[in-house]
Order: structure tokens, then sequence, then C-alpha cells
């Protein structure tokens, strides 16, 4: 096993998170990532209940959540919401080169292993559904449900020049201003909102998962990840039978309308999409109604 050296970010920096009231629990030893402490915020009841597992993506953390996970929890659903390696509450690399597509996958597929989850409603956006969307194809007796939102599968093509233009803009700024492009993006997030999505990375250090990502997203056919992709793609199209549900900010410049429809084409089942009107990529900030819609359309309440 090498050992990953990794920053972790001090408690005080969450010390006031707006909306927030969940605290993590922590496991550092998932097979393979031993010593790394991944922060996973786990709420409800741990049987015999649906589990929403809410997974974000970048440069945010689980914070992305709060407007819907008291909706799946009103209903007695378990959700987990787990912080990638590199954001929210859970370990840093320090090195850009840790931070793979199969390492970021693989944590996630142990994660699952380790809470022995089942009944899972895949619920992603961004990194979270590229990294969360290629699961259930592993895990089909686990999973039984999706929502999903401004993602998509990589299969070696660019999203568009949206992402072309983010992915530069990531590069050429190594100490990306965390809030401030929450806040930019995100018309109506208060400074305390945004100062909680940039708890996680004190100075520049802490942030190489924020760097990383766009570079790594499986945009050409050699890149790693574009396999498991095309994989993800038939899964979905072809054996996919679980219910679903599509919720599009439409205001997002990067996996906007055009992309998610394409997502949805290849989706077994995947009814008409929510289309959330004044939401933007991080569509989760309007997420309320998107939950109750999936409660509703799920039959949990």
């Amino acid at each position: 096993m090498t050992t990953v050296d990794a920053l972790r970010t001090p408690d005080d920096r969450f010390a006031t998170l707006p909306g927030w009231t969940y605290e993590p629990r922590y496991i550092d030893d998932l097979p393979g990532y031993e010593g790394l402490r991944m922060a996973v915020h786990d709420e409800g009841p741990r049987s015999d209940a649906p589990v929403f597992l809410c997974l974000h993506g970048e440069p945010s953390w689980s914070y992305l959540y709060r407007k819907m996970a008291p909706v799946f929890l009103a209903a007695g659903a378990r959700v987990v919401m787990p912080d990638l390696f590199g954001f929210g509450r859970s370990d840093k690399p320090v090195d850009d080169s840790v931070y793979t597509f199969h390492w970021h996958r693989n944590s996630l597929k142990a994660l699952i292993e380790r809470l022995d989850l089942t009944d899972i409603c895949l619920v992603c956006q961004d990194w979270g559904g590229l990294l969360g969307l290629t699961l259930p194809m592993d895990y089909p007796d686990r999973f039984t449900r999706l929502i999903v939102m401004n993602t998509g599968i990589g299969i070696g093509k660019s999203p568009g020049e949206g992402f072309e233009a983010w992915r530069e803009y990531a590069r050429t700024h190594p100490d990306m201003d965390v809030g401030a492009l929450l806040k930019r993006s995100t018309a109506g997030m208060s400074d305390g909102e945004a100062n909680a999505y940039a708890a996680p990375f004190p100075d520049e250090r802490y942030k190489a998962g924020v760097r990383r990502f766009p570079a790594i997203v499986p945009t050409d056919p050699d890149m790693e990840g574009v396999e498991t992709g095309k994989k993800a793609l038939k899964f979905w199209s072809q054996d996919w039978s679980g219910e679903s549900l599509m919720a599009i900010g439409m205001q997002d410049p990067v996996l906007g309308p055009a992309v998610m429809e394409s997502l949805r084409s290849v989706i077994r089942n995947c009814p008409e999409p929510m289309k959330i009107e004044q939401g933007g990529h991080f569509v989760q900030e309007h997420g309320e109604p998107i939950a109750r819609e999936a409660v509703r359309r799920f039959a949990l309440a």
C-alpha cells in the first residue's frame, strides 16, 4: 500500500454552515484507501428504508444537498452524502496526480460495500454523475432509483464549448475562489452560503481536486474512464429497470438542456424532465421541489 500525502481541513472552518445541521461520520480504513479519512453524512434509519445516495461534484461538497436531504428524511428514507476525497470534510491528497477517474470510482464502490447499501436511489450531478452513473452496472441489485441533474457520462467526447471554456478557466486559475464561483453561478446565494462552499479550502494547497477534476473528465477516446463510461451507457440503455427522475438547471452553460436531453435519450424509460428555469449548473440550490417531486413520483410519501 502506498501512503498518500494529504491535508485535513481544520474543523473550525466548518463552524458556520447556514442551513446545514448534519455532522459527518469518518471512515479511515476503506480497502485501498487506508489512512485517508472520508467524511460521510449519514442520516435517517439504518435498515428497512430506501437510501438516497447523494453524490456531489466539483468544486462542491455535501452541503450542496442541504435543500434536498430534509425532504428525503421526512419521507422516512436514509440519506447518505459522502464528501469525495479532495472535497468537503474528507482528506485532500496534495499531489494532483492522485486524482484519477478510477481512484475516485473505486472509493465509492468501497463505501457502498462498507455500508452495505441497498434499495439505493442514486442522486447525482456534475462529477457525482460522471462517477455515480457508472456504479449501478456493478451493483444492479442494489440500485432501484435515479435522480439525475446536470451531468453526463464520459465516453470520449467533449460536452461542447462551454465545457472547454470551463476546463481552460480551471487550468489557469489553480487557486480558484470557490465561494465566488458558486455565488456567481447561483442567483440569490448569500455570503454565508458561499463561505460554506469555500470552507474546505483554506488555501491553494487544499485545492488539488478542484484543479484536477476538469482536466480528467473523459472527453478524449484514450482517457481513463472512457471504457467504463461506454459500459455504463450500455447498461442505462439496455439493462436499467428502475425508476428515474431527471431535473435540468436550464441556465447551465456547460451541462445544460442539450447535454441533458442527450443523456435522457440513453436512460431506459426516463420520463420527460423537470425543467428548473432559474436553475444553473448547481441545480440542487433549487433542490427542494426536485426532492418533493421525487418522493411523490417514487411513491415514498
